[in-house]
């Protein structure tokens, strides 16, 4: 599974992990991806998204109608 948000956009963040005796290593900060199913009521099926937990909040908010309206304007398919 891809680690980016459908609707935020939210992708991994690169850095460095320090040591206690301070060396660096790369690492990756991954945003806490989740897949989840929605039904969508304009078109009479189920939706499968891959969200962000920020993301599935925004959902609960402002209903997945307008969610997927947004997913579609940043030009992602659902």
């Amino acid at each position: 599974m891809s680690a980016h948000c459908q609707l935020t956009g939210a992708q991994p963040g690169f850095g460095n992990a320090i040591s206690h005796s301070h060396r660096r290593t790369s690492r990756r900060f991954d945003p806490n991806i989740q897949r989840k199913r929605y039904w969508l009521p304009s078109e009479g099926r189920h939706v499968r998204l891959t969200l962000s937990a920020k993301a599935i909040k925004t959902i609960d908010s402002i209903g997945i109608e307008a969610a997927v309206a947004r997913i579609r304007a940043r030009g992602e398919k659902v």
